[in-house]
């Protein structure tokens, strides 16, 4: 099968604080979510939401990942969504866009040392 993902994504529950930045007749004005990531890569995350968040649908993205005491902040797009529950619960699929490199050197940084830390303890 083929994969799109650019990067490799960590699977792991992490919670997410998304403003809707406004624009066009869905979002007129900035809108607050509470939510959970499901995954996340220095490309991007999966995100649940309980808003339906359209496709190109500009976020700022607050993460607060286990075992990182800071908040790790990012600009995303919404690539894909799908519902999991209807007007109850989605998922979209977002891509970091314009994120700083501190950022996404932040989440390398996360990422490689979850990954160690899992093949340390399965060894």
């Amino acid at each position: 099968m083929y994969e799109k993902r650019k990067a490799e994504r960590l699977a792991e529950e992490g919670e997410v604080t998304i403003t809707v930045v406004p624009g066009g007749k869905k979002f007129p004005q900035s809108r607050v979510i509470y939510n959970t990531s499901k995954d996340i890569s220095i490309s991007g995350a999966k995100i649940q939401s309980n808003i339906f968040l359209p496709v190109d649908t500009l976020l700022k993205i607050s993460f607060k990942l286990k075992n990182l005491e800071e908040i790790i902040n990012a600009m995303g797009k919404v690539k894909w969504i799908k519902i999991i529950c209807e007007d109850e619960c989605y998922d979209a699929g977002v891509e970091f866009v314009n994120t700083p490199k501190e950022a996404v050197q932040r989440l390398s940084d996360y990422i490689s040392w979850k990954k160690k830390l899992k093949n340390t303890k399965q060894s």
